[in-house]
């Protein structure tokens, strides 16, 4: 008896800070206005997608002591621009990016329960901590804490959130679809929690949201981060773009949950991933490598080989060779709020790297950086990359993927005519939603055991 197929989960990723998107192509439009938040999140809704995810910085990235411009900087609240989209669209799923470093779990709690509710059930939440006193700087708390110590705060906020939501239960309410919710127990919404980071009590305002609570994904690749997510995550967000890569981290992170009393279906391998289109192979394969040097111009090397050399490099030809001085070690001085610093964790190993295979193939500073950066994940045609797509699903190395266009807002919408209706003929995409919340669209079960009905009011199982 064959295996059945697994289904290809979607979701639309837009895009905040970035140096992946071509903000200078004359398609591209706002990152602030809300017509491209809206375009975007109608057109992953008529694709049948799972969620549209929204990433976010805390703090504008700087180079040199002044702000980053090479890439796109700043966007509106994540919740703010959920709430919206919660109007303008039915079924799909609204995930947003909150840190836990600097937020407090009753507040957080509010905000998605609230989303929650106006939404029917499609909230979720990408738990993420940070990790540089310069974000900090924008907080009161200031400072950051030690990976270990944002991994133990980040796991008793999530606990304490869970408190909250958990603090209205389904016999302390009554749930009347006219006249609205009606306490049957005084203590519903109760709450008293002590613990190392947090120590709080009192009453939660909102009542139980229709999911019980938003599902929950993380994005954290470190061993603590993997933990965090065998845990406690619904879904956890990869940066392996390969099908060896892939396979090995899935099956990684699921080998960790028995040790949760969990099974493997309970937690997502999601990837992001970046794709081109073409009518042939061909084209799509010609039509990358335009966009790669569009995405990464001379003074975006120049500034990306600074993250490794930690010096000023702006009197190098970006066209031409590679410095032949070694980088600065210490406290990174260039570059401030970039992830990236924090992967050459050996500059002068990834320096000597960097030389050898430039040489090697006769590469500029412009075409390492294009050809060691990130490179789209899936070239080709319609077909092609439809293709390609479910052979990474049915082999798991993945059970998704969260698509990154490099055009906003319209990059998804070839996506969603000529790749998706090839992905529903081969039985492997919805074609319609088969219920209303993240939850049903995802395969997870309710926190309570109960399903949502229609109008996102929990009735019993």
């Amino acid at each position: 008896m064959s295996k059945p197929l697994k289904q290809v989960h979607l979701a639309a990723h837009f895009p905040g800070v970035n140096n992946t998107t071509v903000w200078s192509d004359p398609e591209a439009g706002s990152h602030i206005e809300f017509e491209s938040f809206a375009h975007f999140a109608r057109t992953a809704e008529r694709a049948k997608f799972d969620f549209l995810f929204l990433a976010e910085g805390l703090r504008l990235r700087e180079h040199g002591g002044a702000i980053y411009d090479l890439d796109v900087v700043g966007r509106p609240d994540t919740f703010t621009v959920l709430a919206a989209l919660a109007a303008v669209t039915d079924r799909l799923g609204l995930t947003g990016t909150i840190n836990s470093t600097f937020n407090e779990p009753y507040e957080v709690a509010r905000q998605f329960a609230s989303l929650d509710h106006l939404s029917g059930g499609r909230s979720a939440w990408n738990v993420v901590t940070s990790w540089d006193a310069f974000t900090g700087e924008n907080f009161r708390r200031g400072g950051f804490l030690p990976q270990e110590e944002r991994y133990s705060r980040a796991e008793e906020f999530l606990s304490t959130a869970n408190e909250l939501f958990d603090s209205w239960r389904g016999d302390e309410i009554v749930a009347d679809q006219a006249a609205g919710v009606f306490l049957r127990d005084a203590k519903a919404g109760s709450f008293v929690h002590t613990g190392q980071h947090f120590d709080i009590h009192g009453q939660f305002n909102v009542p139980r949201p229709p999911q019980g609570r938003p599902v929950i994904f993380q994005a954290g690749d470190s061993e603590e981060g993997r933990e965090f997510a065998a845990s406690d995550a619904d879904a956890i967000f990869s940066r392996y773009a390969s099908l060896e890569e892939g396979r090995a981290f899935t099956a990684d992170v699921k080998r960790r949950l028995p040790k949760y009393g969990r099974e493997p279906g309970e937690l997502l391998i999601l990837p992001a991933a970046t794709f081109v289109l073409g009518d042939t192979d061909e084209e799509a394969r010609e039509l990358a490598r335009e966009v790669r040097r569009q995405q990464v111009s001379g003074a975006t090397a120049i500034r990306h080989l600074e993250f490794v050399w930690n010096r000023d490099l702006s009197a190098y030809d970006p066209d031409g060779p590679l410095p032949d001085i070694d980088p600065l070690l210490g406290e990174h001085r260039v570059a401030r709020g970039r992830a990236q610093v924090r992967m050459y964790r050996d500059p002068l190993a990834t320096a000597r790297e960097w030389r050898e295979r430039a040489a090697a193939n006769g590469w500029s500073i412009r075409d390492l950086v294009i050809e060691t950066g990130n490179r789209q994940s899936f070239v080709g045609s319609p077909a092609t990359v439809a293709r390609t797509m479910e052979e990474f699903v049915q082999a798991d190395a993945a059970d998704g993927f969260i698509l990154v266009p490099h055009i906003t807002p319209g990059g998804l919408d070839a996506f969603a005519d000529k790749v998706v209706p090839l992905l529903q003929e081969r039985g492997v995409h919805r074609t319609e939603y088969e219920g209303p919340t993240l939850r049903d669209h995802l395969g997870l079960a309710h926190p309570d055991g109960a399903r949502v009905g229609g109008t996102g009011r929990r009735t019993a199982s």
